[in-house]
């Protein structure tokens, strides 16, 4: 089993930054790919960003420049810098694990709110 706390969200201007956080603990020994999906009201779930399993950062187009990827291995911990934040980014941000035997794992969510 592995558990996902996300961190980080709130309100935010147009414009500004925010950073997200995902802490995993359990067995983490198992963890295949981990990264970041987002809802929006109404929407689909969306990919966002993973590192891949041979870290390769994977980014959606719609947040390549703007969002970055980083991690604190000591903490088993992701980050995810989000600048320039739009409103169209307003979104339930949720981590995500996939484990090397396909189990996938979610966290509960973090509230992104982009608005003036």
């Amino acid at each position: 089993q592995v558990q996902l706390v996300e961190s980080g969200g709130g309100l935010v201007q147009p414009g500004g930054s925010l950073r997200l956080s995902c802490a995993a603990s359990g067995r983490i020994g198992d963890i295949n790919r981990m990264g970041w999906y987002r809802q929006a009201p109404g929407k689909e779930r969306e990919f966002v960003a993973t590192f891949a399993s041979n870290r390769i950062t994977n980014y959606a187009d719609s947040v390549k420049g703007r969002f970055t990827l980083s991690r604190d291995n000591a903490k088993n911990t992701v980050y995810l810098q989000m600048n320039s934040l739009k409103p169209e980014d307003t979104a339930v941000y949720y981590c995500n694990v996939l484990t090397w035997n396909l189990a996938n794992y979610w966290g509960k969510g973090t509230l992104v709110t982009v608005s003036s």
